[in-house]
Parts: structure tokens; sequence; C-alpha cells
């Protein structure tokens, strides 16, 4: 039984128990199923903190595992909400542009309906020509192999170029943020054919599901998403165990003997770097439809940050501790930034937690880096440890 990869690695089995249990209740509580109890739009939030928690999760393999400080992983998160995103939005326009064509004396060309689904998109920016970057748009297996590939790619151009120039550390990171930098900006010019600052919008209305309500539909994209996190975790667990996930640990631990030893050391980051873009890529796509929004501030360099401050908080190189820092803090900014937090007056000034939250996470990063290097995580692994020495 020790031999097993859930032998290795008993906290797979108990987090997948645990997403099952966590998914079962949502469902039975949820609008869609007539009970109530959790609203739609909380479900919505629910089915986004299970996004964010599969990033966080590649973030903790390539940083927490490998070693790797990488501050451009939502970039790769938003490329992929971008690459769904696109066949929604000309899906979509396309079926209004039909629909509002049909009673036409003379039936439409396509050039027309193409001009006219131009027109409904990029109006916006002034435009009605369809970018290159488009000419994918109108198939739906395009665009999802977009979701993987395209952060794939570039996770491995880049990679590419960076190992092997034995970049690493403090510098390596700097280069990720330049590269995380260089796509907002690229992002929010108004001729790259993504709508500049306006962004992809309306993600929320699946085509060809209109007669499905939205609290059914949002209860598809929570289960999806927990499918996706479960896969996730399995995947990144059987990567980081067995001799696979000992040369990543000794890369991170000591490079150099690695390299010594005779092991590719840029083949194996590369791998790691390449593998976790795509799966941020996959989670983007599954939050953006639910979050119904993407512009080029969600790829800006702070949001993969705060991804590596979700990790430090959670506990790096543990898993688990990826999932719960994402959740954990991305449940409590829900909170604390929508209103439900009660301000504080402390008579002579006045707490507004819409104002002081990202102050609060400030502290709480620099408290846990302090005093608790382990993070939440950490405490699982102290309970485990008590236990052995008990028995």
């Amino acid at each position: 039984m020790q031999n097993t990869f859930i032998g290795k690695n008993p906290s797979v089995l108990w987090f997948l128990l645990g997403l099952s249990v966590f998914t079962v209740v949502v469902t039975l509580c949820s609008e869609a199923l007539g009970a109530d109890i959790i609203s739609t739009s909380f479900l919505k939030t629910l089915g986004k903190t299970l996004c964010l928690c599969l990033v966080a999760i590649a973030m903790d393999v390539v940083w927490g595992y490998c070693g790797i400080l990488s501050l451009g992983h939502f970039a790769f998160f938003g490329i992929g909400g971008y690459a769904i995103g696109m066949w929604l939005m000309y899906a979509r326009t396309e079926d209004i542009v039909v629909a509002s064509l049909q009673n036409a004396t003379l039936p439409p060309t396509p050039d027309e309906v193409t001009t006219a689904i131009g027109s409904q998109i990029f109006g916006v920016v002034g435009s009605s020509d369809f970018p290159m970057i488009w000419a994918l748009s109108h198939s739906l297996t395009l665009q999802l192999l977009a979701v993987v590939l395209v952060p794939g790619l570039l996770a491995l151009v880049f990679g590419w170029l960076a190992f092997r120039s034995r970049v690493t550390g403090v510098y390596l990171s700097i280069l990720t943020q330049a590269m995380t930098l260089a796509l907002s900006l690229y992002f929010f010019q108004n001729d790259t054919g993504l709508r500049g600052n306006n962004g992809l919008s309306g993600l929320q209305n699946v085509p060809g599901l209109e007669a499905v309500s939205q609290a059914t539909l949002s209860l598809w994209f929570f289960w999806g998403s927990a499918f996706a996190l479960g896969a996730g975790y399995v995947l990144f667990a059987w990567i980081v165990s067995g001799k696979l996930g000992s040369v990543i640990r000794a890369i991170r631990d000591n490079e150099a003997r690695v390299r010594f030893l005779g092991y590719h050391v840029e083949s194996y980051k590369l791998f790691v770097f390449t593998v976790t873009a795509m799966v941020a890529g996959i989670a983007g796509a599954l939050y953006y439809p639910q979050a119904g929004i993407i512009n080029p501030a969600e790829i800006a360099p702070i949001a993969s940050i705060y991804l590596a401050v979700w990790v430090a908080i959670g506990g790096r190189g543990r898993l688990y501790g990826a999932v719960i820092g994402a959740a954990v803090v991305s449940l409590m900014s829900s909170w604390f930034t929508g209103g439900a937090a009660p301000d504080i007056n402390l008579g002579f000034y006045v707490v507004q937690w819409t104002d002081w939250w990202l102050v609060l996470l400030g502290l709480t990063f620099v408290v846990v880096t302090l005093f608790f290097p382990k993070g939440i995580g950490g405490v699982f692994d102290l309970i485990a440890k008590r236990k052995g020495d008990t028995a």
C-alpha cells in the first residue's frame, strides 16, 4: 500500500473526498435545485474561488517545489480567459446579428454578416474589421485548444530563453514580471484586437444555452471548476511525487549540485514552467465566464504578486496549502470588499474595509512570513507530527 500513488500521497484522497463533499453540499443548497440557501451570485464566487485554487496549485508547484518565483503566472490565467472569451463574444454576437437580419428584404451575404459582427464587437474601439488574432474565434474547439496551447507556447518560449541563459533567483522573477507588464500594456492598446481597456464582456451568456437560467448555468460552471481542481490536484501530486518530484525539489534546494550529478536542469524547469502555465490557462477559461468580464487589468503584474501571496499564506511546498491560501484570501476579499464587513468606528476615524482590505492582506503576509514561514498548511504538518509522536 505504501508503494502506491495514494500511499505516497495520502493527502490526495483526503482532498478529493473533501472536495466531493463540498461540491455535493453546495449543489444541494443552490438556487438551481430550489433550496435557495446559496444565492447564484455567491455560487459564482465559490466557482471562481475553485479556479483561483487551481492556479494557486500551479504557482505552488513552480515556486514551492521547483524554486522558480514566477511573477507572471496570472498572465497565463488571463490568456486562457481571453481565449475562451473571444469565442463567447463572437458566437453570442453572431446569434444577435443573424436574428436581427433574418427579416431583411434580401438575405445577407456572409461578408455582410461578418462585417456586422465586427461592428458590434469592435465598434467600441472605432473599428469593424476582424484582426488576425480572431481568425479562429468562430470555432469553440480551436479556441479551447488555444486556452491550453497559447499559454503553454508562451511559457515554453520564455522559459527556454531564460533557463538556457541560466537566469535564476530574483533576476528570473524580474524577467517574469517584465513579461507580464509587457503583455498587460499590449492588451491595453486598442489596435491589438482585444478591445483595449474595455476588454471582453458579457461572458456569462453562453451561446446556445440562452434558455438555461443563470442559476443552472452557474452550477454547471461550479461543477466544471470543481472537476478541474480535483484533476489538477491529482496531476500535480503525481508530478511532485516519485523521482520526478525528487529532482524538482533538489533543483529548488541546490541547482548546481543537481546539474553536477548529470541532470539536465533546464529541461526539468522548462517542463514544470510550461505545464503549470497550461493549467493556469484552463483555470482562467473557467473563471472568466463566471466573472462575466475580462480586461487587461487582470493580467497586470500585481495580480501575479497576489498569487504569490496566496501561496505563501497557505504554505508553499504543500499543494493543499496553496488551496487553503487561495480559498481563504479569495473569500475574505469578497467579504471585505463586497461591503459585507462592518465598518469600524474609532471615534476619530472610520475604518472602511473596502479601502483597508489590501493593507490587512499585506500585514497578514508580513506576519505569516515572519512568524509562520510554513503558512496555514504548516498547522496540518504540526498536527500530523504530534500524532506520530504520540503513536
